[in-house]
């Protein structure tokens, strides 16, 4: 603080306190900073800065009133006799940081009344924000919402992951069809990043390998890289929640060690000249999709072992300069593999601890081992990851000699414990030795991790029965189960103001850090009253999501009083895209038999992106959309049904979308996905579910009560005797009237403009091969559907269980999920 005057000099005249226009908070403080902001840092009055400016010098105000909790938790981290998580994921979506930092910082109000006085509105503001799209979806949005939790609840903790320059692509839809475009989400810069060059850290790629003795006999190697880049990082805080704390996710961006040789143009190789910044900065230029294929992708290795080299050579520093010895390392550092993208991670501890610091084997897997744990986030084995040996070989020489003395060791682990079985052998070996020879990096993860979690309950127990049951019987002790969760901060305080405001004012807003508090909600169920307000607010907020798309898609009218009936994620066959179509076209053809049938109006909310490479996933776009066409413009239908896709899905979209949604739509095939974090944020705001019993599904079911939850389906051992006993979908497309009308109806072209041939791919395998099962679950879906109608035609019911979902839904919170892995796998202790 700066005073105007002593005491002394002021005599009986009250002291006035200027407040440092960094830190304070009241609304005449926000108003200079942000003033100050503009002119010193973007270089605008205020007068001419556009919105994308004011939203700059707004976000550097905010961070501002981040740095000194920020700087001051690293300190804490370095002197605090307690373990860091490190927590390394290839994708980190974090959405827009402004909203979540008022929210966090308790600071909306003072900056609305600041940024409204300054002739500016706030939501618009917020609206410039461009969102880092450094994720896919669900693995990348998982990962921060632990980074929320893990701040907010004072876990000592660093996000490390990539600084992609363009993250994943923005969609635009024409003519029904997915088109891809760059994701230029650095065109106005990062206001919340620094940048720390001088943190940066050389990785090297290719070259050899040179073994020697010494005179001691101690044997060594010694890695010699083709070519070296340089990791610089930028770190941006993560605010909690009323926790003070502010821990840092640091993201790696690759540059040349040396961008222009003049000795290469002067000669007249002009390539050569910038080659090594041309290969250096195409390392981290653009972010993978999940559903790309990676058999043979180099770039895709060359990043994960880039973040990961880069990350834990700043932990080595990080940790030697506190005065700690390497050979505890372990006793400071929890390490966090999500998924397996950094599972490349436990080579190279190993080569660091042996080749550049002088450990024997032993010691450095016992510290690997006890640093290492793994979440696995699939049961799809196509998605596990395995790269070609000879790929591998030539771009980490060195690691894959480590690989392969570990896996020695590990495999003579396994004969000991199970004797003569050269097909268990085969099947835990980290080599795959059947054809063309693979490594396959999750059973690198799981056995360099002293622990392995699955992300659901029957995930879980699939993991242990299934993808990883001889390493169960193995390891038993090393499977533990952490159910997902989500931050209720950003997906009910930020993204649901009306519902958020309704519940603080009869329990207050102690939910916002502690969920289980909505339990207090569970008697106002049965209050008319409330009801009357709850069903209010959840379609004032429909109101909001229909203008929006009223405004930003060519004038598309929705109704609110009509269900919205929402499918919002990644296109994929196994999540179902294309059954919830089947239910859609099943109703319509109920209509052109009978035009006056009398149904429960409804709105189909699609959303999701499908990966540039996956034609299955982009025809199933195309499918949406025409069916759509068709729906939307048949006088017959008069509006009762309209089917919408909401083109280029993110964060930003997702916030507006959960909030509106009457029914939640979670239909992958039992068995197949691992958790889901959608249908949480459906259910927290309100949302209804119709489900399978897949992932967390089963979870929220026996939360929210199994009379709140619409239910139809295979289960997931159900799904595996049909496949077993030879699944034949055409028997039920022959046997099912309804079904066959409306796959003939899609093969006559009726939603393809007369082209019989467009959607082709998709019936031809709904008939021959149905690998995702949905003529096998069709009917029941059907059934199922329409008791949602019947439900929804009692609209103080519907309310009723509405409420009891979001009440019941606190187990589901990202910050029990961190305590979870706290308590069972890092053994951290807090510092909030």
């Amino acid at each position: 603080m700066q005073k105007l005057a002593s005491p002394e000099q002021a005599g009986p005249i009250a002291v006035r306190v200027v407040e440092d226009d960094r830190t304070a908070t009241s609304k005449e403080a926000l108003k200079q900073a942000i003033l100050d902001n503009l002119f010193y840092i973007i270089g605008r009055t205020q007068n001419a800065a556009n919105d994308q400016e004011f939203y700059s010098a707004l976000a550097y105000t905010v961070r501002d009133r981040i740095l000194a909790q920020w700087l001051a938790t690293i300190k804490d981290h370095a002197t605090h006799d307690t373990r860091i998580v490190c927590y390394l994921s290839a994708e980190f979506l974090m959405g827009p940081y402004l909203a979540n930092s008022l929210v966090n910082l308790q600071l909306e109000g003072p900056v609305r009344e600041a940024v409204t006085e300054l002739d500016r509105d706030l939501d618009r503001l917020i609206e410039q924000e461009s969102e880092p799209g450094l994720g896919n979806g669900g693995l990348g949005r998982l990962a921060a919402c632990y980074l929320d939790s893990m701040a907010t609840m004072g876990v000592p903790a660093v996000g490390y992951g990539i600084r992609y320059e363009f993250g994943i692509f923005h969609q635009r839809i024409d003519d029904g069809w997915q088109v891809e475009l760059t994701d230029h989400w650095l065109s106005y810069g990062n206001p919340w990043e620094i940048r720390r060059p001088h943190r940066s850290v050389e990785v090297g790629f290719g070259g050899h390998t040179e073994a020697a003795t010494d005179s001691d006999g101690k044997y060594s190697v010694r890695w010699i890289p083709a070519s070296i880049v340089k990791g610089v990082p930028y770190d941006t805080p993560i605010l909690g929640y009323r926790s003070r704390v502010a821990n840092n996710l640091r993201l790696w961006r690759s540059e040349a060690t040396e961008s222009f040789y003049f000795d290469r143009f002067n000669s007249g190789d002009y390539q050569g000249a910038v080659a090594s910044k041309v290969f250096a900065e195409n390392i981290t230029k653009v972010l993978y999709p999940n559903d790309e294929e990676i058999q043979g992708k180099e770039l895709r290795l060359q990043q994960q072992y880039f973040f990961t080299s880069c990350s834990l050579k700043d932990m080595i520093r990080l940790h030697l300069r506190i005065g700690r010895p390497i050979e505890a390392f372990h006793e400071k550092w929890a390490i966090q593999l999500n998924d397996t993208h950094p599972s490349i991670g436990v080579a190279e501890l190993m080569r660091l601890l042996i080749d550049e610091h002088g450990l024997d084997w032993d010691k450095a897997w016992e510290i690997t081992t006890h640093t290492f744990s793994y979440t696995n986030h699939t049961l799809l084995p196509e998605a596990l990851e395995r790269w070609p040996l000879s790929l591998f070989a030539s771009l980490l020489p060195r690691h894959l000699e480590i690989i392969y003395e570990i896996n020695a060791r590990f495999l003579n682990e396994v004969r000991m414990r199970f004797y003569n079985d050269p097909a268990r052998l085969a099947r835990m070996s980290l080599i795959d030795e059947q054809g063309e020879r693979y490594v396959r990096m999750a059973n690198l993860a799981t056995v360099g991790s002293h622990k392995v979690n699955g992300v659901a309950e029957l995930h879980t127990q699939l993991l242990k029965a299934d993808v990883l049951h001889d390493f169960y019987e193995l390891w038993p002790e090393k499977f533990v189960n952490v159910t997902n969760g989500v931050t209720p901060r950003r997906w009910i305080a930020v993204a649901n103001p009306e519902q958020s405001a309704a519940m603080t004012r009869k329990i207050g807003n102690g939910w916002i850090r502690n969920l289980d508090q909505l339990s207090q909600l569970e008697p106002y169920a049965d209050d008319r009253a409330f009801r009357s307000e709850w069903s209010k607010v959840q379609r004032d907020v429909k109101v909001r999501l229909a203008n929006y798309i009223h405004k930003e898609c060519d004038g598309i009218s929705l109704d609110p009083d009509s269900m919205f009936d929402a499918q919002v994620k990644r296109i994929h066959e196994y999540k179902r895209q294309h059954l919830n179509v089947l239910h859609i076209i099943t109703l319509y053809n109920r209509i052109k038999h009978n035009p006056n049938l009398d149904i429960t109006p409804r709105t189909f909310l699609f959303g999701g992106k499908a990966a540039p490479g996956y034609f299955m996933a982009k025809l199933i776009i195309k499918f949406i959309n025409s069916v759509g066409e068709v729906v939307n413009n048949d006088p017959d239908v008069k509006h009762r049904l309209k089917v919408f896709f909401l083109p280029d899905y993110s964060v930003s979209l997702g916030q507006k979308i959960y909030p509106s949604a009457d029914l939640s739509e979670q239909i992958s095939t039992a068995g197949k996905e691992a958790s889901g974090t959608g249908n949480m944020k459906f259910s927290m705001n309100g949302a209804l579910t119709i489900g399978t019993l897949d992932g967390a599904n089963i979870e929220i079911r026996d939360a929210v009560g199994h009379e709140n939850f619409f239910l139809f389906g295979l289960t997931a051992e159900q799904v595996r005797q049909k496949q077993v006993a030879g699944y034949r979908p055409r028997e039920i497309y022959e046997s099912n009237a309804a079904l066959r009308e409306v796959i003939d109806t899609i093969s006559s072209g009726h939603f393809s403009r007369g082209d019989s041939n467009l959607f082709r791919p998709i019936i031809d395998d709904l008939l021959n091969r149905d690998q995702y099962l949905l003529l096998a679950d069709y009917q029941s879906y059907i059934d199922c559907q329409d008791k949602v109608s019947e439900a929804f035609r009692d609209i103080d019911q519907w309310t009723k269980m509405s409420i009891l979902n979001t009440a019941r839904m606190g187990r589901f919170s990202s910050d029990r999920s961190i305590d979870d892995y706290s308590r069972n796998i890092w053994n951290v202790k807090t510092l909030a």
